[in-house]
C-alpha cells in the first residue's frame, strides 16, 4: 500500500527573516549616523576673532575684531558672535591677535576692576615684553643725591598695552609703557610716580608673550 508523499512547508523568503531585517536596519542606522556626524562637522557659524591684541579694561568694538566662520558645534555659544556683541563691553583678560573671543573674556564697563597708567622705566626692558605681556612693576624709592633704595614689587601683575622707546634719549634706554593695573594698586603707583621712584618691569614667568 502506498502512502502519499509528506507535504513539506515552503521555505520562508530570506527577506522575511527577522535577523535579515534587523541587519538592514542596523546598516541604515549606521549610515545615517555617519552622515549626521559629517553634516554637523561641516556646519560653521560666524564668531569674532581678535584683529589685534586686546588688553584687560579695553573697550571692545567691531574695529578690534574680525569675523571668522568656524565649526564649533555645541560650544559655539561660548564665543562672541556678530549677533551677541553688546556695545560698550570691555575685555576682562588679554585676548591675543587671531584668538577667538570668548564670552567669558568680556563684561560690562561697570564691572571693570582695572585701569591704565603710563610709566617710564629707568632702563631698557626685556625683548620678551610686548603688548599683551604680563609683567611685574618694581620700584626703588629715591633717596637723594641720585641714590635709590632697595627695589620692591609695586604691582605684582600688570598687562602691557603699548611700549614706546624714546629715541631722543642719548642712552636709548628710556622706555614708556602704558600698562593695565588693578585699581587697588593705583594709589601706590601714582605715589611712586610722584616721588620719582626708579621703575622697572620684568616679565611674569610663564606669561610673557
Amino acid at each position: 500500500m502506498t502512502t502519499p508523499d509528506t507535504v513539506r512547508p515552503a521555505p520562508r523568503a530570506f527577506w522575511a527573516d527577522a535577523r535579515f531585517l534587523l541587519g538592514i536596519a542596523l546598516i541604515i542606522a549606521s549610515v545615517a549616523g555617519v552622515w549626521l556626524v559629517v553634516a554637523s562637522a561641516r556646519q560653521t557659524a560666524p564668531v569674532f576673532a581678535a584683529a589685534r591684541t586686546i588688553v584687560p579694561g579695553q573697550t571692545v568694538t567691531a574695529d578690534d575684531l574680525r569675523v571668522v566662520d568656524v565649526a564649533l558645534g555645541p560650544t559655539g555659544e561660548t564665543y562672541v558672535s556678530p549677533a551677541s556683541l553688546e556695545p560698550g563691553v570691555i575685555a576682562t583678560r588679554t585676548v591675543f591677535e587671531g584668538e577667538l573671543l570668548p564670552q567669558a573674556a568680556v563684561d560690562e564697563a561697570d564691572a571693570a576692576t582695572t585701569t591704565s597708567v603710563v610709566i617710564r622705566t629707568a632702563g631698557e626692558v626685556s625683548a620678551a615684553i610686548s603688548p599683551g605681556s604680563v609683567v611685574e612693576v618694581w620700584a626703588a624709592p629715591a633717596e637723594g643725591g641720585g641714590e635709590f633704595g632697595e627695589p620692591r614689587i609695586l604691582v605684582p601683575s600688570a598687562t602691557v598695552v603699548t611700549l614706546t622707546r624714546d629715541d631722543a634719549v642719548v642712552s636709548g634706554k628710556d622706555v614708556s609703557l602704558e600698562i593695565v593695573i588693578p585699581r587697588a594698586d593705583v594709589a601706590a603707583t601714582l605715589a611712586a610716580l610722584a616721588d620719582e621712584s626708579s621703575l622697572s618691569v620684568v616679565p611674569v614667568a610663564g606669561e610673557a608673550q
